[in-house]
């Protein structure tokens, strides 16, 4: 079970490893763009070019009776999107395990990579979990690490994350069907949540350090791109990296053009921005936004 381009990987390496997948549940395909077209999922692609039966229920409680008519003896989830009914839980009979992209019981939930980096962390992982009721909360068999370099943004991090995903379906996976795992439940007292992101997690808070807002950047890079607001319009920070030091600015403000990129002063230090798409307009890079309007923001501050 699984949807987006992370759980394509998990899949890839059960069929390598010559695991009888019987079926495949994905999130119903979803229209795409300005003319609505329905996109099937990454994971439903691959499935279909194996000729795997593919399920894509709205409600996952309402196709219960027609997963168990597989009789799985194991079931497999990564990124899914949805709570499995305790029916479903309880039926296999090696349990449901989920690949989840986090050191659980750090980030349950569905944005753990983006939160990691955010919050700076300097790691992250895979764990393997027998799934429970409650989110992300079974108990844990197999992690594997990875690091979170200074300048790392999520889509380093998710590419990381796949290959480690690999190794755990490889290598751990074997644990439980030769029913050697050992399960270690989560340590309650060290539980955090990292849930979907939204709109409101976008704009940048000048407040914040500038290693913070540089965390925030790399952290939404790719989706859905951390924003300030100059001259009442919003502006995304497409590409950036942050100089530390002082400087005798109050205010975010932008000081310059350097290295090719447009150069905001922040609290502690210096944000070049490389690549920036002023609300209307197309992603640009910043040489090419200086030569435009950009020379007019020399001298200007962002709107707090």
């Amino acid at each position: 079970m699984g949807t987006p381009v992370f759980a394509t990987a998990v899949l890839q390496t059960l069929i390598d490893e010559g695991y009888n997948v019987a079926a495949v549940l994905t999130q119903p395909d979803k229209p795409v763009g300005r003319l609505q077209k329905m996109v099937p999922t990454p994971v439903k692609t691959l499935a279909n070019s194996f000729g795997i039966k593919v399920l894509q229920p709205v409600k996952i409680k309402e196709a219960v009776d027609e997963i168990l008519s597989f009789q799985p003896d194991l079931i497999v989830t990564c990124a899914y999107g949805q709570m499995l009914p305790k029916r479903l839980l309880d039926t296999p009979p090696l349990g449901c395990i989920n690949v989840h992209a986090s050191l659980l019981p750090k980030y349950r939930g569905g944005a753990p990579i983006h939160k990691a980096v955010i919050d700076g962390e300097t790691k992250t992982g895979i764990s393997m979990m027998k799934m429970a009721v409650k989110m992300d909360a079974g108990p844990v068999f197999a992690q594997r690490e990875v690091p979170i370099l200074p300048d790392d943004t999520t889509e380093i991090i998710h590419d990381r994350l796949m290959e480690c995903a690999i190794l755990c379906i490889k290598h751990d996976l074997r644990q439980v069907i030769e029913k050697r795992a050992v399960f270690i439940e989560q340590d309650e007292s060290k539980v955090s949540f990292a849930y979907n992101i939204t709109s409101e997690d976008e704009k940048i808070d000048f407040d914040k350090s500038g290693r913070m807002i540089y965390n925030q950047i790399r952290g939404l890079i790719s989706w859905p791109t951390s924003h300030f607001v100059i001259d009442g319009k919003k502006c995304k920070i497409h590409q950036a990296r942050f100089v530390e030091g002082n400087h005798d600015h109050k205010k975010p403000v932008f000081v310059g053009y350097d290295q090719q990129a447009l150069v905001l002063a922040v609290n502690d230090g210096w944000i070049y921005i490389r690549e920036l798409q002023l609300e209307g307009k197309n992603k640009t890079r910043a040489a090419d936004f200086y030569n435009g309007i950009g020379k007019n923001w020399i001298g200007k501050e962002v709107d707090v």
